[in-house]
């Protein structure tokens, strides 16, 4: 956790990507961003609200409200600290690279995990997965099909000896038409196709002509 956070803090051109991607995920507006951008890359840590407004062309109220806002989401700090025996403010990132530190690591186990799920795969149909069929899985995950899901999807088309990605596509779709999300919804569902297959059959194999009880 600490060496990324250190990473992040050398400005290393990541730092930017990550909160370029995921500033909505922390719930901040484009004129947040461009403030910590600007704040991020301002060589000197003293809170100055008139520089920030000239050099980002903001009235100063915006300001004002931006850093505090900023504040207020834990995103950054206004700190006191002494120079020269001057009591001074100083805007603190560490919050910010703290955050960030925590979503590097959120998508490396999230890959880590999608490695998982593609060795399941190729454990399965006893290959190894083309290209395009990566590119179909990580859809799935994309369309928020779960891992579970989606290996629920596979083991149903295997065992209906069927390896085609088509078809695990169609099964997701009908599992998702259905409201089908997890592998309790995918038994209930499995159950309730054979209790009406039953019925059904039980339907078709009636005597009609022999029932005593329509004479």
């Amino acid at each position: 956790m600490n060496q990324i956070v250190e990473v992040l803090k050398r400005k290393d051109i990541h730092l930017p990507y990550l909160l370029l991607t995921n500033y909505r995920k922390m719930k901040l507006t484009e004129l947040e961003l461009v403030v910590l951008i600007y704040l991020i890359n301002n060589d000197s840590s003293t809170y100055n609200p008139k520089d920030i407004s000239k050099n980002l062309y903001l009235k100063i109220n915006d300001v004002l409200e931006i850093i505090n806002n900023l504040t207020e989401k834990g995103i950054i700090s206004v700190d006191i600290v002494k120079v020269n025996n001057l009591r001074t403010e100083v805007i603190n990132l560490d919050l910010l690279y703290e955050k960030l530190a925590f979503i590097a690591m959120g998508k490396n186990d999230k890959r880590k995990n999608q490695g998982d799920l593609f060795s399941k795969f190729e454990e399965e149909l006893g290959r190894g997965l083309t290209g395009m069929e990566y590119e179909i899985v990580q859809g799935w995950l994309e369309l928020e099909y779960s891992e579970e899901l989606i290996l629920c999807a596979l083991k149903e088309a295997v065992y209906n000896g069927v390896s085609n990605f088509r078809y695990i596509d169609r099964i997701l779709l009908e599992w998702h038409k259905k409201g089908v999300k997890t592998k309790e919804d995918v038994e209930k569902n499995r159950q309730e196709f054979k209790k009406s297959k039953s019925s059904k059959k039980e339907l078709f194999d009636y005597d009609w002509l022999n029932d005593k009880s329509n004479s």
